[in-house]
Parts: C-alpha cells; structure tokens; sequence
C-alpha cells in the first residue's frame, strides 16, 4: 500500500513539473517581419539606415559605401558594422539583388 502512495506522489510531482516547465516557456515573440517590411541594404536612404538601432551617421554612411551586397551578413564580412550592432538590426534588414 504505501509503494502504491508512493507512486501516486511521484506522479503528481512529475505531472507538476511538466505543468511548470510549460508555464515557464518563453514569452510569445513578435514573428518575424515580412520580407516586404525589411529594409534594403542596398536601397535605403542614409535617414532610413539611421533610424535603424545601434546605426548612426558613421556607420549609415559606411553601409551606403558599400553597396551592393549580396546578402545582409556581408555587413559582418566587409567589417561595415560590429557584431553587437549586427545582432540589434539583422532582423530588420535583407539585402534584395
């Protein structure tokens, strides 16, 4: 009897622990903007690249310099922005041919 109760009490930690973790997921994220909502490297105007976060005049001006790109990681390769910035505006951009 008591191995009986003992199983029943691990069960119910078990199943609290499950409810835990998936009450602990995290928070819905934003999806992904579509492509049509993603700014262009190789189009965008300096104001457009500015308001972009982590870019300023200097880097603005750099990304303009360096058109064309093929894809948007080219901003890392031809050291144009550092990763820190990169990671803050990867989502937010493409590089359209």
């Amino acid at each position: 009897m008591k191995l009986i109760r003992w199983i029943a009490v691990a069960a119910l930690v078990v199943g609290a622990a499950f409810a835990l973790t998936g009450a602990q997921k995290a928070p819905n994220k934003k999806p992904a903007p579509e492509a049509s909502e993603l700014l262009d490297l190789n189009t965008a105007s300096l104001d457009r690249l500015k308001a972009l976060k982590g870019v300023g005049d200097a880097y603005a001006e750099k990304i303009v310099n360096g058109r064309p790109y093929r894809a948007k990681n080219e901003l890392l390769q031809k050291k144009i922005v550092p990763g820190g910035t990169y990671n803050l505006i990867k989502d937010k951009i493409i590089a359209k041919q």
